[in-house]
């Protein structure tokens, strides 16, 4: 029987996962860090995801994180903690740590190897990962563009349904906008459905009803993504389209420099949290890189919506 769980319904972040000069973890940055994202609106974090690389963290760096972030995190903050990896074993003793130190819940996204080619071999992955946090939300992590693993998300629904008892939902971070309505459809709006692609967020709300989103260049411009939604809820259109368009506009600039994960870290680092270099084989941007990075973001007038970085007492 499947549990019932809450919905989410406000933004979650991406975060970056922040590493010194040597590679290392650097877990100082954390409170700093939360308070930014707390006091720009954001209610939640989903640590150790594709954002935080955690495919490049060993397992003990990855428990370290989530400690951390748990410890600091205030009472109301939603803390999931992405825990999916190659080894299933290794996954679910990540599932079982994460329940163990009182994290909000988890979630998994497919493994890289071997590549799933079935919806059986899916859902008995996500079994064997779900059932080390019995009592906390599972979510499945759907995004193909990384993972390799286009399984259609429907009859993945149907195929958990009653099995997972702990299934409540799927970060979905995908394109088609008809398939996550499917989803969000799929038993009377049974499940959380995620939204997690940050230029396409006002047409999951018109479309597919979202209520919560997960990004990642919210970690920097927060107020554009819960702008949207305001505007949205306020059926304030222009506005939410408006601000969808400057989203785009950010979106356009970040995908020039490798993308959210590698420009995404430097553009915290020039609103003041220095997260550290990316791990091998990202490769970081050059100083040229980023002095242009930063010439591109001007023009778009970045300044007027960026996150305030918070200042600790």
């Amino acid at each position: 029987m499947t549990r019932e769980f809450e919905k989410i319904d406000g933004i979650i972040c991406a975060p970056f996962t922040a590493f010194d000069t040597k590679g290392d973890l650097n877990l100082d940055v954390v409170p700093r860090y939360l308070a930014m994202l707390a006091e720009n609106g954001i209610i939640g974090v989903f640590i150790n995801g594709s954002s935080g690389e955690g495919y490049l963290m060993t397992d003990e760096e990855r428990m370290r994180a989530a400690e951390k972030w748990v410890e600091v995190s205030p009472k109301d903050f939603k803390v999931i903690v992405h825990v999916g990896s190659d080894s299933v074993k290794g996954s679910l003793r990540l599932a079982q740590h994460a329940q163990e130190i009182g994290a909000w819940g988890i979630g998994a996204m497919a493994p890289t190897f071997p590549k799933i080619g079935r919806i059986e071999e899916l859902v008995k992955y996500c079994e064997e990962i779900a059932c080390g946090a019995p009592d906390l939300p599972f979510y499945f992590y759907h995004i193909p563009a990384l993972s390799g693993v286009g399984l259609p998300m429907l009859p993945f629904l149907e195929a958990v349904d009653g099995r997972i008892a702990n299934f409540a939902g799927i970060k979905y971070t995908h394109e088609s906008l008809y398939e996550y309505t499917q989803c969000r459809r799929y038993n009377n709006g049974k499940f959380d459905m995620l939204h997690g692609q940050d230029e396409t967020m006002l047409a999951s709300l018109a479309l597919g009803g979202a209520s919560g989103c997960i990004g990642g260049t919210v970690n920097y411009a927060a107020g554009l993504y819960i702008g949207i939604q305001e505007a949205y809820k306020n059926n304030d259109l222009e506005r939410a389209r408006q601000l969808q368009c400057q989203s785009m506009d950010l979106i356009d600039v970040i995908v020039k420099y490798r993308g959210n994960i590698v420009a995404g870290k430097q553009v915290m680092k020039l609103l003041g949290l220095d997260l550290g270099p990316n791990r091998t084989p990202f490769q970081n941007l050059m100083p040229e890189e980023l002095e242009c990075l930063k010439a591109d973001l001007e023009a778009i007038n970045f300044v007027d919506y960026q996150n305030a970085i918070a200042e600790l007492g």
